[in-house]
């Protein structure tokens, strides 16, 4: 007999297996990073269909084979529907859902990274913010919720603001982490500091990111 669990957590990717299948990369609150199939989420009516697109976010029934999970049902939350009309702003949301699947484990408490790339997709569909101080925002508390952010530079003199904008980033609840704004200087140094961590403690290309280069 099949013993059917639900966790809690959102879509990093899907790709088609076989003819009408899908493989999905979910991130969960229970048991950290799972790969699932989702059997014929690829025909057409499908309940699975829009509930294994990327950045969807929600509860999920599962049941473990010897190898895999496979998903059964969905309970979606939140589809992130700006982002749908945003291709600029989805490209971020694809580059953030990379670097989470890069970072996190199966069985780990990747609670953290859950929440970080959540509150950020919801950044992204707000107009508070633009979408450059959103990605510094994420790649620092990234690096920080991963136990390898080294605090500010000390080889490079930074605007007393910047020293200030990184110590709330990666100090304050994500839940209160979209809330400021800062002046262009400002984030021209956070991007600078942000690029740079990012090459020193992940030094991977992501392609997701090769494509927002292309458009901004």
């Amino acid at each position: 007999m099949q013993e059917y669990i639900w966790v809690t957590g959102m879509i990093l990717k899907q790709s088609p297996m076989g003819e009408f299948d899908k493989r999905i990369s979910l991130l969960t609150k229970e048991r950290g990073k799972l790969s699932a199939f989702a059997r014929g989420a690829r025909k057409s009516g499908s309940r699975l269909a829009a509930a294994t697109d990327p950045f969807v976010f929600g509860s999920f029934k599962l049941y473990e084979g010897k190898s895999s999970y496979t998903l059964v049902e969905a309970d979606i939350q939140n589809y992130f529907e700006g982002l749908r009309s945003d291709y600029i702003g989805a490209c971020y949301g694809m580059y953030f859902a990379e670097v989470a699947d890069y970072y996190t484990r199966e069985n780990n408490d990747e609670r953290e990274m859950l929440k970080l790339l959540y509150q950020s997709l919801k950044a992204l569909c707000a107009d508070a913010l633009p979408d450059p101080l959103v990605r510094c925002v994420f790649e620092c508390r990234a690096i920080a919720v991963n136990g390898e952010y080294p605090g500010p530079p000390a080889d490079r003199e930074l605007e007393e603001s910047t020293v200030y904008c990184l110590q709330y980033i990666v100090s304050s609840p994500i839940e209160k982490l979209y809330t400021f704004a800062v002046k262009d200087s400002v984030l021209a140094q956070l991007k600078q500091i942000a690029a740079d961590y990012m090459k020193r403690f992940v030094g991977r290309e992501f392609k997701s990111l090769e494509v927002l280069q292309t458009l901004c």
